[in-house]
């Protein structure tokens, strides 16, 4: 008994450094990715660290990075408060990671501290990684290693505080949806970068022109990370779940999906809501390769059919996926 308790001991140990790991280098990825690809270009892909990119701009001499602290530490402070023990320490320990990485990163890479005020690329690596000339490459790059960075730190347990804390007390006081919440805090924070950045309402000189640009550069960064998360946190969609409503499941389908298919259904009892009927729906799962075997299938059968095909993220089970074992159970 005590040498089953050490074995799961051990084994939590072991998930617990594995996911710390995990954490430094999701935050490692988010702040290499503001410091290359989105800090010197003045994209503002929202959040607390987008906030702090619109600010930098007003007070240079305070890092991006600085800001960070400045927003998550209040806003940690009072999830806290609020909401009690949802903010463990592994957010915690992110939330405090990355201004720290960010700075530390951004020190580095820049030459003189002018230059490091000013974020300036043609100084960035001594102009090595210059993307002035290709500001569509650089929100994608930026998108991609920031939504790899975010994923790995969710799959890790961790979030980054910051405006999801803000969705939160949005959704307890005002009954406002939690994804409604982030929309419309991110929305404000690019909003004030088009302000800031784009018309250069606050900052002394003048803008560049054409600076309204790169909004709509922060908009695509935005999205890339968006989809890059959800491909870090699910991985990618290679089932795909099919419900088929027909009122003719004959035996051909039924044969076609056991003997020609090798694969497996079941049938849901269900009911029209205009008509009324009973029916009975087919829940199979394909690969993608198989959707189009089947669509035609179904279209040759009964042509009045109906027919949805959705993405099914994980399939575990005979023919699929293995479960998972014991000891990955435990990271949960």
């Amino acid at each position: 008994m005590n040498l089953k308790k050490t074995f799961i001991e051990s084994i939590t140990s072991l998930v617990w450094w594995r996911d710390i790991v995990g954490i430094f280098i999701g935050c490692l990825l988010v702040s290499a990715g503001f410091v290359f690809f989105i800090n010197p270009y003045n994209f503002v892909p929202g959040g607390v660290y987008g906030l702090g990119i619109v600010l930098h701009n007003i007070f240079p001499s305070v890092q991006v990075g600085t800001f960070g602290y400045m927003f998550d530490i209040p806003l940690l402070i009072a999830g806290m408060l609020i909401f009690g023990g949802q903010f463990g320490g592994r957010t915690l320990y992110a939330a405090c990671l990355i201004p720290g990485l960010m700075n530390l990163i951004s020190t580095m890479v820049y030459p003189t501290q002018e230059a490091l005020e000013a974020l300036d690329p043609a100084l960035l690596l001594n102009g090595a990684l210059n993307l002035s000339d290709h500001l569509m490459l650089a929100c994608i790059f930026g998108g991609v290693t920031l939504g790899i960075g975010l994923g790995l730190a969710v799959r890790c347990s961790a979030t980054t505080g910051g405006t999801d804390i803000v969705a939160m007390m949005l959704n307890r006081f005002f009954k406002i949806k939690f994804s409604n919440g982030v929309l419309l805090t991110d929305s404000f924070v690019v909003l004030t970068g088009l302000v800031v950045i784009g018309f250069g309402i606050g900052i002394d000189g003048e803008t560049e022109s054409g600076g309204w640009l790169l909004s709509l550069y922060s908009l695509i960064c935005i999205f890339v990370a968006s989809r890059v998360i959800d491909y870090a946190i699910d991985g990618a969609s290679y089932d795909k779940l099919l419900f088929i409503i027909s009122n003719n499941h004959s035996e051909e389908l039924r044969d076609y999906i056991i003997n020609d298919m090798d694969r497996s259904a079941t049938y849901i009892k269900a009911s029209g809501m205009y008509s009324r009927d009973e029916k009975e729906m087919i829940f199979l799962v394909v690969s993608r390769r198989q959707v189009s075997q089947v669509r035609r299938k179904i279209k040759e059968i009964d042509p009045l059919a109906f027919l949805v095909v959705t993405d099914a993220y994980d399939t575990y089970g005979e023919g699929f996926k293995p479960f998972p074992e014991k000891e990955e159970l435990l990271s949960d």
